[in-house]
């Protein structure tokens, strides 16, 4: 299974229900407790700059952008990215989240935070913060908490506690 057709699409409200079960699946209920699914807690996602993955009619992957700030200036939060398990390993997550980068750099945005691994999502641009340079609510490990910064500054440059920005939520 080297050669798949994969189709990436805005995420719509019909795919809410897919969305749900997915990250369900492979994140399992204890995320909720997580510093960022708190960030994300009745702060609505962008749908513009979200995304799904297809092979056929079957959703595969997701990744969602967050409004949030860092200090007082507008960024935004990627995740949760997930991909099906038997679809691992074939490249989904990268395209998804390379795909959701180029929207938020056409819609404005300067910076995208995470809390992942660097040795993945360094491929994609993403930079480790220095320690206690950017804070966030709740208990995360500061070697994971990853800034990718699409004005070309430098990712050391951003400082700030992080909070949810509560917007609405773009249709």
């Amino acid at each position: 299974m080297t050669d798949l057709s994969i189709t990436l699409l805005p995420e719509s409200p019909a795919n809410d229900a897919a969305i749900e079960r997915l990250v369900d699946r492979t994140f399992g209920p204890g995320r909720f407790a997580r510093t960022a699914y708190r960030l994300r807690e009745n702060n609505p996602h962008r749908r513009d700059l979200s995304f799904t993955a297809f092979i056929g009619t079957m959703l595969v992957g997701s990744v969602r952008l967050t409004p949030i700030l860092i200090g007082t200036e507008p960024a935004l939060l990627l995740g949760p990215l997930t991909v099906e398990p038997p679809f691992r390993s074939h490249g989904i997550g990268r395209r998804l989240v390379e795909r959701s980068l180029e929207a938020a750099k056409a819609a404005g945005a300067s910076l995208v935070l995470l809390v992942g691994d660097e040795p993945y999502y360094g491929r994609m641009g993403f930079r480790h913060v220095g320690r206690g340079k950017v804070t966030l609510p709740g208990p995360v490990d500061p070697r994971r908490v990853l800034l990718c910064t699409l004005d070309g500054r430098d990712p050391a440059s951003v400082e700030g506690m992080v909070a949810p920005t509560r917007a609405v939520e773009a249709a």
